[in-house]
């Protein structure tokens, strides 16, 4: 099982669009993906769980992966973060 906290830093933080690059990330991925903030942990791959964190710019996300491709799928969906989900800013 990978741990780690990723930090959201686009300035809209996870919207509508930045939610739907992160859930279909995940789901090209057979791992289990879950996403924590405050104590809540959701399912990566539930575009409603996602939208539900609310996770402005500067928010701290814990991001658990755990299966046959965790290494795969941490650093994809890592890097769609720190990528700013393709978005300018």
């Amino acid at each position: 099982m990978i741990e780690e906290t990723v930090t959201i830093i686009n300035r809209l933080g996870l919207h509508a669009r930045a939610a739907a690059r992160l859930v279909d990330c995940a789901a090209r991925f057979s791992s289990e993906t879950l996403i924590e903030k405050d104590g809540k942990s959701v399912d990566a791959k539930s575009i409603m769980s996602v939208m539900m964190l609310a996770a402005g710019q500067g928010t701290r996300l814990k991001l658990r992966v755990e299966g046959s491709d965790e290494q795969a799928a941490f650093e994809a969906i890592a890097a769609l973060i720190n990528d700013r989900f393709g978005e300018p800013d």
